[in-house]
């Protein structure tokens, strides 16, 4: 499943609508060049959440906890990308823990994050040259059998 925004804007609304349609248990994978919308996505995924606080790249932190909002369920947000590969930095964060009572969003998370659950989904963000973001949806597991978000 493919879906082009035209705007920074788009990519907030597609989120939102992803947000909403989370519960705790869901891992998300966000997959992408610099650039490409990974936190602007998770900002719009925040929003649909309705959690509270500042939704800003964990990069330095590696992983900020959004307190449950109005959908009940409280967003970990995870920027893996300083791990570089290390697996072993990634189990200190204890996500599976987290995921059981949160939903779970890991930038640069394919190829480690995965390992958390049989039942993912991946979001593969590009920029193309006129800014106009392709996102592309890949479910794993439990995934593939639910009604995945339509804009």
């Amino acid at each position: 499943m493919s879906f082009l925004f035209a705007t920074p804007e788009d990519t907030m609304a597609f989120g939102r609508a992803l947000g909403a349609s989370l519960r705790a248990g869901d891992l998300v994978l966000l997959a992408g060049p610099l650039g490409a919308g990974k936190t602007t996505l998770t900002r719009g995924i925040a929003d649909g959440l309705g959690v509270g606080g500042r939704v800003s790249s964990p990069t330095f932190v590696l992983a900020r906890v959004h307190p449950a909002g109005t959908a009940g369920v409280p967003l970990v947000h995870v920027d893996a990308y300083r791990l570089g590969g290390d697996l072993s930095q990634l189990d200190d964060l204890d996500l599976d823990t987290d995921l059981e009572r949160s939903a779970v969003v890991v930038e640069w998370g394919e190829g480690t994050a995965d390992r958390l659950s049989d039942d993912y989904l991946v979001v593969r963000l590009d920029r193309r040259d006129d800014d106009v973001r392709v996102v592309e949806l890949e479910p794993h597991g439990t995934w593939a059998a639910r009604r995945l978000v339509s804009v």
